[in-house]
Protein backbone atom coordinates (compact mmCIF):
# COMPACT_ATOMS: atom_id res chain seq x y z
CA UNK A 1 0.00 0.00 0.00
CA UNK A 2 1.24 3.47 -0.89
CA UNK A 3 1.43 6.21 1.71
CA UNK A 4 -0.82 8.96 0.37
CA UNK A 5 1.39 11.67 1.90
CA UNK A 6 4.45 10.73 -0.17
CA UNK A 7 3.08 8.24 -2.74
CA UNK A 8 5.62 5.62 -1.64
CA UNK A 9 5.03 2.01 -0.58
CA UNK A 10 5.21 2.10 3.20
CA UNK A 11 8.00 0.08 4.82
CA UNK A 12 8.88 2.85 7.29
CA UNK A 13 5.94 3.63 9.58
CA UNK A 14 4.95 1.86 12.82
CA UNK A 15 1.35 1.58 11.59
CA UNK A 16 1.71 -2.22 11.54
CA UNK A 17 -2.01 -3.00 11.19
CA UNK A 18 -2.97 -0.06 9.01
CA UNK A 19 -5.32 1.30 11.66
CA UNK A 20 -4.32 4.92 10.96
CA UNK A 21 -6.04 4.57 7.57
CA UNK A 22 -9.08 2.64 8.84
CA UNK A 23 -12.35 4.36 7.92
CA UNK A 24 -14.16 1.69 9.98
CA UNK A 25 -12.44 2.79 13.20
CA UNK A 26 -13.14 6.47 12.46
CA UNK A 27 -16.82 5.75 11.73
CA UNK A 28 -17.21 3.58 14.84
CA UNK A 29 -15.64 6.30 16.99
CA UNK A 30 -18.20 8.82 15.69
CA UNK A 31 -20.97 6.29 16.23
CA UNK A 32 -19.82 5.78 19.82
CA UNK A 33 -20.43 9.48 20.55
CA UNK A 34 -23.85 9.31 18.87
CA UNK A 35 -24.89 6.35 21.00
CA UNK A 36 -23.23 7.25 24.31
CA UNK A 37 -22.98 11.04 24.39
CA UNK A 38 -19.87 13.17 24.60
CA UNK A 39 -18.32 11.58 27.71
CA UNK A 40 -16.01 8.56 27.71
CA UNK A 41 -15.20 7.59 31.27
CA UNK A 42 -11.53 6.78 31.86
CA UNK A 43 -12.51 4.10 34.38
CA UNK A 44 -14.61 2.31 31.74
CA UNK A 45 -11.70 2.31 29.30
CA UNK A 46 -9.15 1.31 31.93
CA UNK A 47 -11.32 -1.63 33.02
CA UNK A 48 -11.69 -2.73 29.40
CA UNK A 49 -7.93 -2.57 28.82
CA UNK A 50 -7.17 -4.43 32.06
CA UNK A 51 -9.58 -7.23 31.08
CA UNK A 52 -8.13 -7.42 27.55
CA UNK A 53 -4.60 -7.75 28.95
CA UNK A 54 -5.65 -10.24 31.66
CA UNK A 55 -4.47 -8.14 34.57
CA UNK A 56 -5.87 -6.28 37.56
CA UNK A 57 -5.33 -2.62 36.78
CA UNK A 58 -4.76 -0.18 33.94
CA UNK A 59 -3.95 3.53 34.03
CA UNK A 60 -4.27 5.77 30.96
CA UNK A 61 -1.86 8.64 30.25
CA UNK A 62 -1.51 11.38 27.64
CA UNK A 63 1.60 9.82 26.15
CA UNK A 64 4.24 7.16 26.67
CA UNK A 65 6.56 9.89 27.98
CA UNK A 66 4.00 10.85 30.64
CA UNK A 67 3.48 7.21 31.62
CA UNK A 68 7.20 6.54 31.92
CA UNK A 69 7.90 9.71 33.88
CA UNK A 70 5.03 9.04 36.27
CA UNK A 71 6.07 5.41 36.77
CA UNK A 72 9.77 5.97 37.41
CA UNK A 73 9.14 9.19 39.29
CA UNK A 74 6.64 7.54 41.65
CA UNK A 75 7.26 3.84 42.09
CA UNK A 76 11.04 3.27 42.59
CA UNK A 77 12.14 5.00 45.78
CA UNK A 78 15.45 6.28 47.09
CA UNK A 79 17.89 3.38 47.64
CA UNK A 80 15.87 1.13 45.32
CA UNK A 81 17.81 -0.20 42.35
CA UNK A 82 16.84 -0.07 38.66
CA UNK A 83 18.66 -2.38 36.24
CA UNK A 84 17.83 -1.69 32.60
CA UNK A 85 18.84 -3.07 29.22
CA UNK A 86 21.42 -0.79 27.59
CA UNK A 87 19.34 -0.61 24.39
CA UNK A 88 16.08 0.47 26.02
CA UNK A 89 14.73 3.37 23.98
CA UNK A 90 15.56 6.94 24.96
CA UNK A 91 12.30 7.88 26.79
CA UNK A 92 12.80 4.91 29.16
CA UNK A 93 16.40 5.90 29.88
CA UNK A 94 15.45 9.56 30.37
CA UNK A 95 12.68 8.66 32.82
CA UNK A 96 14.99 6.35 34.77
CA UNK A 97 17.58 9.13 35.10
CA UNK A 98 14.92 11.35 36.70
CA UNK A 99 14.03 8.68 39.25
CA UNK A 100 15.17 8.89 42.87
CA UNK A 101 16.45 5.31 42.64
CA UNK A 102 19.97 4.24 41.73
CA UNK A 103 20.29 2.78 38.23
CA UNK A 104 22.70 0.65 36.20
CA UNK A 105 22.49 -0.71 32.67
CA UNK A 106 23.18 -4.32 31.71
CA UNK A 107 24.46 -5.57 28.36
CA UNK A 108 21.78 -6.05 25.73
CA UNK A 109 19.74 -9.22 26.37
CA UNK A 110 22.65 -10.59 28.44
CA UNK A 111 21.15 -12.14 31.56
CA UNK A 112 24.49 -13.38 32.85
CA UNK A 113 25.56 -9.74 33.04
CA UNK A 114 22.23 -8.86 34.66
CA UNK A 115 22.63 -11.57 37.29
CA UNK A 116 26.19 -10.38 38.01
CA UNK A 117 24.87 -6.88 38.64
CA UNK A 118 22.14 -8.17 40.94
CA UNK A 119 24.64 -10.17 42.95
CA UNK A 120 27.10 -7.28 43.21
CA UNK A 121 24.70 -4.39 43.74
CA UNK A 122 21.72 -5.65 45.70
CA UNK A 123 21.59 -4.39 49.29
CA UNK A 124 22.99 -6.77 51.90
CA UNK A 125 20.79 -5.56 54.78
CA UNK A 126 18.17 -7.68 56.52
CA UNK A 127 15.42 -5.70 54.76
CA UNK A 128 16.80 -5.00 51.29
CA UNK A 129 15.23 -2.34 49.10
CA UNK A 130 13.54 -3.31 45.87
CA UNK A 131 15.22 -4.15 42.56
CA UNK A 132 13.43 -3.26 39.31
CA UNK A 133 14.46 -4.94 36.03
CA UNK A 134 13.47 -2.93 32.95
CA UNK A 135 13.46 -4.09 29.34
CA UNK A 136 11.38 -4.13 26.14
CA UNK A 137 9.54 -7.18 24.81
CA UNK A 138 10.34 -6.01 21.26
CA UNK A 139 13.17 -3.51 20.89
CA UNK A 140 12.15 -0.50 18.88
CA UNK A 141 15.32 -0.18 16.82
CA UNK A 142 15.85 -3.72 15.52
CA UNK A 143 12.76 -5.68 16.54
CA UNK A 144 14.79 -8.25 18.46
CA UNK A 145 13.40 -9.78 21.66
CA UNK A 146 14.76 -10.93 25.02
CA UNK A 147 14.12 -14.45 26.29
CA UNK A 148 11.23 -13.46 28.54
CA UNK A 149 10.79 -16.94 30.04
CA UNK A 150 14.40 -16.89 31.24
CA UNK A 151 14.06 -13.31 32.43
CA UNK A 152 10.97 -14.02 34.53
CA UNK A 153 12.77 -16.96 36.15
CA UNK A 154 15.75 -14.75 37.00
CA UNK A 155 13.45 -12.05 38.33
CA UNK A 156 11.70 -14.49 40.65
CA UNK A 157 14.98 -16.05 41.78
CA UNK A 158 16.11 -12.70 43.20
CA UNK A 159 12.63 -11.35 44.09
CA UNK A 160 12.92 -8.51 41.58
CA UNK A 161 10.14 -6.46 40.00
CA UNK A 162 9.96 -6.91 36.24
CA UNK A 163 8.89 -3.91 34.13
CA UNK A 164 8.40 -4.50 30.39
CA UNK A 165 7.70 -1.97 27.66
CA UNK A 166 5.29 -3.65 25.23
CA UNK A 167 4.84 -0.70 22.89
CA UNK A 168 6.20 -2.51 19.80
CA UNK A 169 4.57 -5.83 20.75
CA UNK A 170 0.88 -5.02 21.25
CA UNK A 171 -1.04 -5.53 18.01
CA UNK A 172 1.66 -7.84 16.66
CA UNK A 173 1.88 -10.82 19.05
CA UNK A 174 -0.97 -12.81 20.54
CA UNK A 175 -4.15 -14.12 18.94
CA UNK A 176 -5.83 -10.73 19.39
CA UNK A 177 -2.66 -8.65 19.48
CA UNK A 178 -2.40 -8.70 23.28
CA UNK A 179 1.41 -8.55 23.15
CA UNK A 180 4.34 -10.89 23.66
CA UNK A 181 3.98 -11.20 27.44
CA UNK A 182 0.47 -12.62 27.14
CA UNK A 183 1.38 -14.66 24.10
CA UNK A 184 3.88 -16.44 26.36
CA UNK A 185 1.39 -16.55 29.27
CA UNK A 186 3.73 -14.56 31.52
CA UNK A 187 1.38 -11.74 32.54
CA UNK A 188 1.18 -12.95 36.14
CA UNK A 189 4.97 -12.83 36.45
CA UNK A 190 5.40 -9.21 35.34
CA UNK A 191 5.10 -6.34 37.80
CA UNK A 192 4.10 -3.74 35.20
CA UNK A 193 3.73 -3.43 31.43
CA UNK A 194 3.93 -0.09 29.62
CA UNK A 195 2.14 0.38 26.30
CA UNK A 196 2.25 3.26 23.86
CA UNK A 197 -0.89 3.35 21.72
CA UNK A 198 0.93 5.22 18.96
CA UNK A 199 2.30 2.21 17.08
CA UNK A 200 0.06 -0.66 15.93
CA UNK A 201 -3.07 0.91 17.48
CA UNK A 202 -2.44 4.34 15.87
CA UNK A 203 -3.96 6.22 18.83
CA UNK A 204 -2.78 8.99 21.11
CA UNK A 205 -1.92 8.05 24.67
CA UNK A 206 -0.38 5.22 26.63
CA UNK A 207 -1.16 2.87 29.48
CA UNK A 208 0.50 1.18 32.43
CA UNK A 209 -1.08 -2.22 33.13
CA UNK A 210 -0.25 -4.05 36.29
CA UNK A 211 -1.03 -6.59 39.00
CA UNK A 212 -2.60 -6.35 42.45
CA UNK A 213 0.92 -6.17 43.86
CA UNK A 214 1.54 -2.98 41.90
CA UNK A 215 -1.53 -1.30 43.41
CA UNK A 216 -0.34 -2.29 46.89
CA UNK A 217 2.95 -0.51 46.18
CA UNK A 218 1.02 2.61 45.17
CA UNK A 219 -0.76 2.69 48.50
CA UNK A 220 2.45 2.06 50.43
CA UNK A 221 4.78 4.35 48.51
CA UNK A 222 3.09 6.95 46.32
CA UNK A 223 -0.65 7.31 45.91
CA UNK A 224 -0.06 10.52 43.89
CA UNK A 225 0.73 8.27 40.92
CA UNK A 226 -2.98 8.07 40.09
CA UNK A 227 -3.33 11.88 39.79
CA UNK A 228 -2.85 11.81 36.03
CA UNK A 229 -2.93 14.47 33.36
CA UNK A 230 -6.21 14.46 31.47
CA UNK A 231 -6.56 12.94 28.01
CA UNK A 232 -9.10 14.20 25.48
CA UNK A 233 -12.52 12.60 25.05
CA UNK A 234 -11.76 12.09 21.36
CA UNK A 235 -8.60 10.13 22.21
CA UNK A 236 -10.37 8.04 24.86
CA UNK A 237 -13.13 7.10 22.42
CA UNK A 238 -10.67 6.15 19.70
CA UNK A 239 -8.64 3.96 22.09
CA UNK A 240 -11.79 2.14 23.25
CA UNK A 241 -13.10 1.58 19.72
CA UNK A 242 -9.66 0.46 18.51
CA UNK A 243 -9.33 -2.11 21.30
CA UNK A 244 -12.76 -3.51 20.45
CA UNK A 245 -11.84 -3.56 16.76
CA UNK A 246 -8.58 -5.33 17.59
CA UNK A 247 -10.52 -8.15 19.25
CA UNK A 248 -12.49 -8.81 16.07
CA UNK A 249 -9.73 -8.25 13.48
CA UNK A 250 -7.86 -11.53 13.75
CA UNK A 251 -7.44 -11.70 9.97
CA UNK A 252 -5.51 -8.41 9.92
CA UNK A 253 -3.14 -9.66 12.62
CA UNK A 254 -2.74 -12.97 10.78
CA UNK A 255 -1.86 -11.15 7.53
CA UNK A 256 0.82 -9.23 9.41
CA UNK A 257 2.26 -12.47 10.80
CA UNK A 258 2.24 -14.09 7.35
CA UNK A 259 4.10 -11.08 5.94
CA UNK A 260 6.72 -11.27 8.70
CA UNK A 261 7.28 -14.97 7.89
CA UNK A 262 7.46 -14.21 4.17
CA UNK A 263 9.98 -11.41 4.76
CA UNK A 264 12.28 -13.74 6.71
CA UNK A 265 11.92 -16.50 4.12
CA UNK A 266 12.92 -14.09 1.34
CA UNK A 267 15.88 -12.84 3.39
CA UNK A 268 17.13 -16.43 3.67
CA UNK A 269 16.43 -17.24 0.02
CA UNK A 270 18.37 -14.20 -1.23
CA UNK A 271 21.36 -14.81 1.05
CA UNK A 272 20.73 -11.61 3.01
CA UNK A 273 20.50 -13.21 6.46
CA UNK A 274 24.07 -12.29 7.60
CA UNK A 275 23.31 -8.57 7.40
CA UNK A 276 19.98 -8.74 9.30
CA UNK A 277 19.47 -8.58 13.05
CA UNK A 278 17.52 -11.69 14.08
CA UNK A 279 13.89 -10.68 14.48
CA UNK A 280 10.47 -12.31 14.34
CA UNK A 281 8.68 -9.02 14.82
CA UNK A 282 7.35 -6.37 12.44
CA UNK A 283 10.68 -4.51 12.69
CA UNK A 284 13.62 -5.78 10.63
CA UNK A 285 17.05 -4.13 10.45
CA UNK A 286 19.86 -4.66 7.94
CA UNK A 287 23.29 -3.55 9.14
CA UNK A 288 25.14 -1.76 6.33
CA UNK A 289 28.12 0.18 7.73
CA UNK A 290 28.65 3.77 6.66
CA UNK A 291 26.29 6.74 6.70
CA UNK A 292 26.89 7.41 3.02
CA UNK A 293 26.20 3.78 2.08
CA UNK A 294 22.78 3.64 3.73
CA UNK A 295 21.86 7.11 2.46
CA UNK A 296 22.57 6.02 -1.11
CA UNK A 297 20.53 2.81 -0.73
CA UNK A 298 17.61 4.59 0.99
CA UNK A 299 17.56 7.12 -1.87
CA UNK A 300 17.60 4.27 -4.40
CA UNK A 301 14.62 2.68 -2.66
CA UNK A 302 12.76 5.98 -2.82
CA UNK A 303 13.48 6.27 -6.54
CA UNK A 304 11.90 2.81 -6.95
CA UNK A 305 8.83 3.86 -4.97
CA UNK A 306 9.60 2.40 -1.50
CA UNK A 307 9.73 4.29 1.79
CA UNK A 308 12.54 2.82 3.96
CA UNK A 309 14.15 4.42 7.01
CA UNK A 310 17.92 4.86 7.18
CA UNK A 311 19.42 5.03 10.69
CA UNK A 312 22.67 6.97 10.81
CA UNK A 313 25.46 7.25 13.35
CA UNK A 314 25.66 8.73 15.94
CA UNK A 315 22.05 7.59 16.55
CA UNK A 316 23.63 4.12 16.39
CA UNK A 317 27.35 3.37 16.91
CA UNK A 318 29.66 4.10 14.01
CA UNK A 319 29.92 1.01 11.84
CA UNK A 320 26.42 -0.12 12.91
CA UNK A 321 24.44 2.07 10.54
CA UNK A 322 21.35 0.29 9.25
CA UNK A 323 18.23 0.25 7.15
CA UNK A 324 15.11 -0.26 9.28
CA UNK A 325 12.19 -1.99 7.57
CA UNK A 326 8.70 -2.01 9.11
CA UNK A 327 6.30 -4.68 7.89
CA UNK A 328 2.55 -4.12 7.76
CA UNK A 329 -0.58 -6.18 7.31
CA UNK A 330 -1.36 -4.17 4.17
CA UNK A 331 1.98 -4.85 2.43
CA UNK A 332 1.64 -7.51 -0.24
CA UNK A 333 3.97 -10.47 -0.55
CA UNK A 334 4.89 -9.19 -4.01
CA UNK A 335 5.94 -5.84 -2.53
CA UNK A 336 8.06 -7.61 0.11
CA UNK A 337 9.76 -9.79 -2.52
CA UNK A 338 10.42 -6.79 -4.75
CA UNK A 339 11.79 -4.79 -1.81
CA UNK A 340 14.29 -7.47 -0.82
CA UNK A 341 15.22 -8.18 -4.42
CA UNK A 342 16.11 -4.51 -4.79
CA UNK A 343 18.14 -4.63 -1.55
CA UNK A 344 20.12 -7.57 -2.90
CA UNK A 345 20.78 -5.68 -6.13
CA UNK A 346 21.77 -2.45 -4.34
CA UNK A 347 24.17 -4.25 -1.98
CA UNK A 348 25.67 -6.94 -4.21
CA UNK A 349 25.26 -5.35 -7.64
Amino acid sequence: MKDISNNLIDFASNDYLGFSKSKTILDEKQQYFVQNGSVVYETLLENHIAKFHQTENAWIFNSAKDALLRFFGSIPQKDDLILYDELCHTPIRDAIQLSNAKSHKFQHNDFEDLERLIENLRPKSQNPKRIFIVTESVFSMDGDMPNLEELTQLSRKYNCYLVIDESQSVGVFGEKGQGLVQNLQLQDKVFARIISFGNALSCDGAAIISSKEFKRHLVNFDSSFINKFGISQNSLAKILVTYKYLESEKQTIERLRENIVHFNQEVNLLGLKPMFVRSKSAIQSAIIPGNQNIKVIADQFQEKGFDVKAVFSPEVPEGQERLRFCIHSFNTKEEISQLLGLLSTFVFG
